[in-house]
């Protein structure tokens, strides 16, 4: 009798341990930092830098800001070159969609989300009057994406996303929660 009252005990205890346990890879008061690379540039030059950072205010919306920049030099000979600069600082908030889509995996969290932002532009050359400066121009963005975070630890993830993040489409990288 004993042994099916530890049993019983024992098995409501695990159970309500697990229950307790996140389900998903995201939850209320998550800090989440990430920091990566895009893998292409829209302007075709260099390798953009980013980092985000976002809090969770409920178990599926996180907010914060981002930052992403690019900056590039090319040297044509002759002593013709150019430098090209962009820099993106905005607010970005997030769906965490792990719920929505039933997926019960502590290691995976999907989301989709938008961003607002300011972006500054410069370009310098020495052989041209208006050069690549005139085709771009500073001032609010707008943007959207959707990612993916893959937790191998339970604070450390790699990443990636996807969607007008900045100088880039794509981004790979590093997610650490907090």
């Amino acid at each position: 009798m004993k042994r099916i009252y530890l049993t019983g005990v024992l098995f409501i205890v695990t159970n309500c341990s697990i229950n307790a346990q996140s389900s998903t890879g995201f939850e209320k008061g998550d800090k989440l930092l990430n920091i990566g690379i895009g893998v292409n540039s829209y302007y075709n030059e260099g390798f953009p830098i980013g980092a985000s950072f976002e809090v969770g205010i409920s178990d599926v919306i996180s907010v914060g800001g981002n930052v992403d920049y690019l900056g590039s030099k090319y040297n044509y000979g002759s002593g013709l070159n150019y430098k090209f600069t962009t820099l993106y600082i905005g607010a970005r908030g997030s769906y965490h969609v792990n719920d929505l889509l039933n997926i019960n995996n502590e290691k995976i969290d999907l989301y989709a989300g938008a961003t607002i932002g300011f972006r500054n532009f410069s370009f310098k050359d020495n052989f041209s009057s208006t050069g690549l400066g005139s085709s771009y121009s500073n001032g609010v963005f707008f943007g959207g994406y959707v990612g993916g975070k893959y937790y191998f630890h339970n604070k450390l993830s790699v990443f990636t996303e996807l969607g007008a993040i900045g100088s880039t489409n794509a981004r790979l990288g590093l997610g650490f929660k907090f």
